[in-house]
């Protein structure tokens, strides 16, 4: 049990990390939760934790690393009880799934078209050309696997998409 002037002295230093640190707190918060409501309920669960871990006893050496380090356990036990949703519970609260894939058909028909055009491609530009688009390396791994700087290797790919592109639209 504490005393009378413990827990006073208690209230005056969770009182004044209230104030300097609530605002840095629920910003960190609503940005991992991405909602004003949550985010506020997870800070005053972290200032209620803290206050019962100053009741039992806790000794507490940095007040602001230790209400971030609350702050982050709360929005993981968040993430983890979050629960999905089965299509069919969704369907019946009214959400109705659309079939976007028929207006997408055109653009992936044009990307296998333009992946053939990449193969009359100059060898140069080719084997850049299918690292980047094919298997979607980046300019760094392109770099470390052909020994050319990531410079030299934006310069290919423009121009071999400016080639491509002569190709493509060719009569």
């Amino acid at each position: 049990m504490t005393s009378q002037r413990q827990e006073t002295q208690m209230q005056k230093v969770l009182t004044k990390a209230h104030g300097d640190y609530a605002k840095g707190l629920n910003a960190r918060s609503f940005f991992k939760t991405n909602n004003h409501a949550t985010s506020e309920d997870l800070v005053q669960n972290t200032f209620l934790k803290t206050w019962s871990f100053l009741v039992r006893g806790g000794k507490i050496e940095v007040m602001k690393a230790f209400l971030y380090h609350v702050l982050n356990g709360l929005i993981i036990d968040g993430y983890r009880k979050r629960t999905t949703s089965s299509l069919d519970a969704l369907i019946e609260k009214g959400y109705e799934p659309t079939n976007t894939a028929p207006n997408r058909l055109p653009n992936i028909i044009d990307g296998k078209a333009a992946m053939l055009y990449i193969g009359q491609l100059p060898e140069k530009y080719h084997k850049i050309m299918r690292m980047r688009y094919s298997q979607e390396l980046s300019l760094q791994e392109i770099s470390l696997i052909t020994g050319l700087t990531k410079n030299s290797i934006s310069v290919q790919l423009h121009r071999g998409l400016v080639k491509l592109k002569l190709l493509y639209h060719r009569p």
